[in-house]
């Protein structure tokens, strides 16, 4: 097996892509994205039913320019890939339906993807793609999470977020601040000129219920009420905003945390390879210190590529062939399987048997 189709619709982005695996590589031979950003930016966010139908309208068109642009037809493939959970119900069903559909008409196996897992495997779509066991940070919208991977697809959880993900932070406090959405890119576009150290906020730590803190995980709800007091403090002083102070103090206090407390995890582990991977891992200021902390601290830093750090099909196609072709204990999935809005990272085998979880 070494061409597939891959299809991406579990949030607002419809996305195709053709991947073959060649010489123990992968190479994207096509990729293509439809966002949905404009239509949802008016809302503030995503809309599930507008989502749902934008997917149904765009997928049989990207289908068709991935396989012009990788100069295949179907029958040149060897297996169709979708995502099928985590995310949206409506929008997993979109791309679920569609790749069962073509893998069922052009008698071809259908692979169901973790989403979660898919973002882990963009990694591989880097010309060095590093070897387990290693450290992955997952820091998008919708996840912030410190996973362990030991290789034939064990996954352990070790940090995650209890409140608000890095991503989904970032859209908020740009709301408040009056930028656009989506907030990642908004607020570092802003923060390029801005003081860091003007503004003093809080690195938000979870409570362990015996006493103590949870060393690796996450809380960005303590950082975003922050930022609001400083909002309404400017506002009742009836001063102009410091956008670019306020963007810049807040992006490098959520960069120290993800920083500090992965490669903190990554020592405690004696692991000497972390992976950042996911939507936040695009921000520059976190590529840099995560590259130069690391280095201080011996830990090699593997990043996705830019293009593949949002959601993405070439990702899907990626941990489509991981399950297939580096984990002999896998298989294909159920042209049954369904699709569901939440499904443990760790427990991803079920996708790969012939009686589905869902």
């Amino acid at each position: 097996m070494s061409k597939l189709l891959a299809l991406e619709t579990s949030c607002d982005e419809s996305a195709a892509a053709v991947v073959e695996l060649r010489e123990g590589r992968l190479h994207v031979l096509a990729h293509r994205i439809a966002s949905q950003i404009e239509e949802h930016a008016q809302w503030g966010g995503v809309v599930p039913e507008i989502a749902s139908r934008r997917h149904v309208e765009a997928l049989p068109h990207l289908i068709d320019q991935a396989l012009d642009d990788a100069q295949l037809s179907i029958p040149d493939l060897d297996a169709v890939a979708s995502t099928v959970t985590p995310g949206l119900v409506g929008a997993l069903m979109a791309g679920s339906i569609t790749g069962r559909t073509l893998a069922a008409l052009h008698d071809r196996p259908f692979v169901g993807v973790h989403h979660l897992e898919a973002h882990l495997a963009s990694v591989h779509l880097a010309d060095e793609s590093p070897e387990p066991p290693y450290l992955v940070l997952l820091v998008s919208g919708g996840h912030t999470e410190l996973i362990r991977v030991d290789g034939d697809c064990s996954m352990e959880r070790l940090g995650r977020s209890h409140d608000d993900a890095a991503g989904e932070a970032f859209d908020k406090v740009a709301r408040l601040m009056g930028l656009s959405y989506p907030g990642g890119p908004a607020i570092q576009d802003v923060a390029v000129n801005g003081d860091s150290t003007r503004f003093s906020l809080p690195q938000g730590r979870v409570s362990k219920p015996g006493g103590g803190f949870y060393p690796y995980d996450f809380s960005f709800s303590g950082l975003k009420t922050a930022m609001l007091r400083q909002v309404e403090a400017c506002k009742r002083a009836e001063e102009p905003l410091p956008l670019a102070d306020l963007a810049a103090s807040f992006e490098q206090v959520v960069v120290d945390v993800l920083v500090q407390r992965s490669l903190r995890c990554c020592v405690d582990q004696s692991l000497s390879t972390l992976v950042m991977v996911g939507g936040v891992a695009a921000n520059q200021r976190l590529r840099r210190c995560m590259h130069a902390q690391g280095s201080q601290q011996g830990v090699a830093v593997h990043l996705a590529p830019l293009a593949y750090c949002t959601d993405n099909a070439a990702m899907v196609g990626a941990a489509a062939f991981q399950r297939l072709h580096w984990s002999a204990m896998c298989g294909f999935s159920s042209l049954q399987l369904g699709v569901s809005a939440r499904w443990p990272l760790e427990n991803c085998a079920p996708l790969y048997q012939s009686n589905p979880p869902f």
